[in-house]
């Protein structure tokens, strides 16, 4: 039985329990960082107000309700009850206040995209079908900073403006995703770990990559861009999973 309509009171309730759904899979898939990390989603045209997860509180507890409603414009939000975290707030809010076209983002510090970030060459070469839907679409920031307030998010919002990147590989930190909605995210988010991972083993290896040829490259990536639906499909599935379990997640 879906309970996906419990409080249909709320504004936004469906990008609520959509939300709720994708940081309970990403816990699920131990790809959370405890009680950090976060992920947001823009609610209004300019894409300045938007949803995040509270200060502080495990992936795996998240329900659509619990979801913080925030104006990247508004300069007192951390003066507010229920602030978020300021981490999160100079991230999120910067990227949602500079860069419209990230309807939603995603940070984590998942391992296999966190030792990607964490080597000398952060580049990630087309050696598979999952490495190489990355190929052009993604920008390295070598310049780390430090914890992650408004300056530094700005600063990582300015490397945001190609819209055929909807990856940032953070040098010495981890990675973020950007996407249409929390569909298209968390599925490009869940790619790219894999794709990490594929990598990353392979150099474990020792022996000589094969790497795909530009052409074929790109050509994987953009069919792969065109391949209908998938995303909303891995979602849905994984809604219905929670469902079954009867999970309270949209609630």
């Amino acid at each position: 039985m879906t309970v996906t309509n419990l409080r249909p009171n709320i504004d936004h309730w469906q990008d609520r329990v959509d939300m709720a759904a994708a940081f309970r899979w990403t816990e699920r898939l131990n790809m959370h960082e405890g009680v950090a990390n976060h992920f947001s989603l823009s609610v209004n045209d300019d894409g300045t107000q938007f949803l995040m997860n509270p200060n502080q509180m495990h992936f795996a507890r998240i329900r659509a309700s619990d979801l913080l409603f925030l104006d990247a414009n508004n300069a007192e939000t951390m003066d507010l009850p229920g602030a978020p975290d300021p981490t999160a707030w100079g991230l999120h809010g910067s990227i949602h206040r500079l860069c419209p076209q990230a309807r939603c983002v995603m940070h984590v510090h998942s391992i296999h995209a966190t030792v990607l970030a964490s080597l000398a060459d952060s580049n990630l070469p087309p050696i598979d079908q999952n490495t190489a839907t990355f190929y052009n679409r993604y920008v390295i920031d070598n310049e780390f900073g430090g914890l992650a307030f408004e300056d530094e998010g700005a600063r990582c919002a300015s490397m945001l403006t190609d819209p055929k990147v909807k990856v940032m590989i953070m040098g010495n930190h981890g990675v973020l995703v950007i996407g249409d909605n929390p569909a298209d995210t968390f599925n490009r988010l869940y790619y790219f770990e894999r794709a990490a991972e594929t990598y990353i083993r392979a150099l474990q290896t020792g022996q000589k990559l094969r790497v795909l040829s530009d052409e074929i490259a790109e050509k994987t990536a953009q069919e792969l861009e065109d391949y209908p639906d998938q995303a909303e499909a891995h979602l849905r599935e994984i809604k219905a999973i929670l469902d079954a379990e009867g999970s309270d997640y949209a609630s």
